[in-house]
């Protein structure tokens, strides 16, 4: 997963937080407590897999499901902040 905003050098995470939270709203979405953690656990750190995002929200909120976190990823990709890469790892040890 690549986050494009955060990246931004000229930017704060705390800058592009609140970007991301302005972006949601103008498009209709309701901001909660839960959408807000996973955007601020989002634009804190770079990762590279929705788990990844998902455990880390975890530790702060032991209450936000899986599902709940990969329907906001998806949120956010439709409103490009993020970019979902697929990765192929090639297998080295075949015969």
């Amino acid at each position: 997963m690549v986050n494009d905003v955060a990246k931004r050098k000229t930017k704060s995470a705390s800058d592009s937080c609140a970007e991301v939270i302005r972006l949601l709203r103008s498009s209709g979405y309701r901001i909660t407590r839960q959408r807000r953690l996973i955007v601020e656990v989002i634009m804190r750190n770079d990762y590279t897999t929705c788990k990844d995002i998902y455990y880390q929200v975890l530790k702060e909120d032991k209450t936000i499901g899986l599902a709940t976190v990969y329907r906001m990823i998806r949120r956010l990709e439709d409103l490009k902040v993020v970019n979902r890469i697929e990765r192929i790892e090639v297998c080295t040890n075949i015969k």
